[in-house]
């Protein structure tokens, strides 16, 4: 071992040399049994001799003392150690992740702890509709993935329906997988490349339907994604002609699974001349005894020309329709004069007959009653002429009975029972 050291440490005879910048002595091979420590802290001195004095004393003298040599390397080795133990901590917190955004890739180094303090270092705002994976507040590791997805508003049309959602796709095509609908033989407003931008986009999608159509004792089912049934009819080929239409509205949004009948219409038009009522207003007349009723002006119906749609529904007649009308001829009101005074109880020289036994001989006791020919009317069988020469107004049988057995008791004072020829004897039972 001493003979290796010796070996790599050859030094001539003469003065000192340099050594690292550093002032060394010249060594000589120690002998067997003397030891020496190497890293330049002790020397042990060569044995005495020619070649040792004066070179001898010059090591001795540029030599450091041990306690220097101490106090020179503890703190370099304390500040090696420490910049060594720092390194390895700021090697250990830097972290190499991979981060996606809306499907652009990079790969970058963070000193970030969890996902939520990654995205405040990069600057990433996210908010509710937003898609972060891993979730927001998960812990980062050295080699993670995180993949952000921005939400985009998407305003759909679907089947007729409109609705508000958010999509994190960035095609149409993802949107409608996001949300399951079949595209396949389904109209759509916008390419199934489309991009979605993070504006928002407006997207109207027809899924395909299974349309049956009755038309003609046929039956016809075809599959569309048509926006109306109007439409529908003309990819199944049928024709609506004049007043034709079908069971639901021509402008309706086609269900699947629905059945439409196609209504086949023929039509005429009639035009019918039809009355029209007149009205009746009653007037109080305090000359007419009460009760009594007479008419100051007739009443005369209207006419109106009324036309009508007359319509088959597949050879099924329906019923008259009207669809305009003109009035010819103004109805005429009748008027009325209705008798507020009050009737006499008695008349002198007629109290005390049997009028009534007179009445049921005459008109089976009915003051309504009239003889075949109509000239005589009432209880009694007055004539027209007659009752009005007795105050009466109007026709008797139109009286109330009250009043015809006074107008009677007025004509039996002025002529007896003459008036009544045949029944006038059943007065004096």
């Amino acid at each position: 071992m001493d003979q290796a050291l010796a070996g790599e440490l050859p030094e001539p005879a003469g003065p000192g040399r340099r050594r690292g910048g550093v002032q060394a002595a010249a060594e000589a091979p120690a002998p067997p049994g003397t030891g020496r420590r190497r890293g330049g802290l002790d020397t042990v001195p060569a044995p005495a001799g020619p070649a040792t004095g004066p070179r001898t004393r010059r090591r001795r003298s540029g030599a450091p003392a041990p306690r220097d040599s101490w106090r020179r390397i503890v703190p370099q080795a304390l500040v090696v150690a420490f910049l060594a133990g720092g390194t390895t901590a700021f090697v250990a917190a830097d972290k190499a992740v991979r981060l996606t955004v809306d499907g652009v890739p990079q790969t970058l180094h963070t000193f970030a702890d969890d996902v939520d303090a990654l995205l405040v270092a990069e600057g990433l705002g996210v908010g509710p509709h937003d898609l972060v994976a891993p979730a927001r507040g998960e812990a980062l590791d050295d080699g993670d993935e995180i993949v952000v997805r921005y939400g985009r508003p998407l305003r759909l049309t679907l089947d007729g329906e409109r609705r508000d959602v958010w999509t994190t796709a960035r095609t149409v095509e993802g949107a409608l997988r996001q949300f399951g609908i079949r595209a396949e033989g389904a109209y759509l407003s916008a390419s199934r490349t489309a991009p979605v931008p993070r504006t928002g986009l407006a997207l109207a999608v027809r899924t395909e339907r299974s349309i049956t159509f009755m038309a003609d004792g046929r039956e016809r089912a075809i599959r569309t994604n048509a926006a109306t049934i109007q439409e529908a009819l003309d990819q199944a080929g049928i024709t609506l002609h004049g007043q034709d239409t079908t069971s639901v509205a021509p402008g309706a949004f086609p269900r699947d699974g629905q059945t439409v009948t196609v209504l086949r219409i023929t039509g005429t038009r009639e035009i019918r001349d039809e009355r029209i009522p007149y009205e009746t207003e009653k007037v109080k007349d305090a000359t007419l005894f009460a009760g009594t009723e007479v008419v100051e002006r007739s009443g005369r119906p209207g006419a109106r020309r009324v036309t009508y749609s007359l319509r088959t529904v597949n050879g099924v007649k329906q019923k008259p329709r009207r669809i305009a009308e003109e009035t010819v001829r103004e109805p005429v009101t009748q008027l009325v004069k209705v008798g507020t005074k009050p009737l006499p109880t008695s008349v002198a020289g007629a109290d005390g007959l049997d009028w009534s036994a007179l009445a049921r001989c005459e008109s089976g006791g009915r003051p309504s009653a009239t003889d075949p020919s109509g000239t005589y009317g009432g209880l009694y069988q007055f004539d027209v002429r007659t009752w009005h020469s007795l105050g009466g107004g109007g026709r008797p049988q139109d009286a109330p009975g009250q009043e015809q057995t006074y107008r009677a008791k007025k004509l039996y004072v002025q002529r007896g029972a003459s008036p009544w020829p045949h029944c006038g004897r059943t007065l004096y039972r």
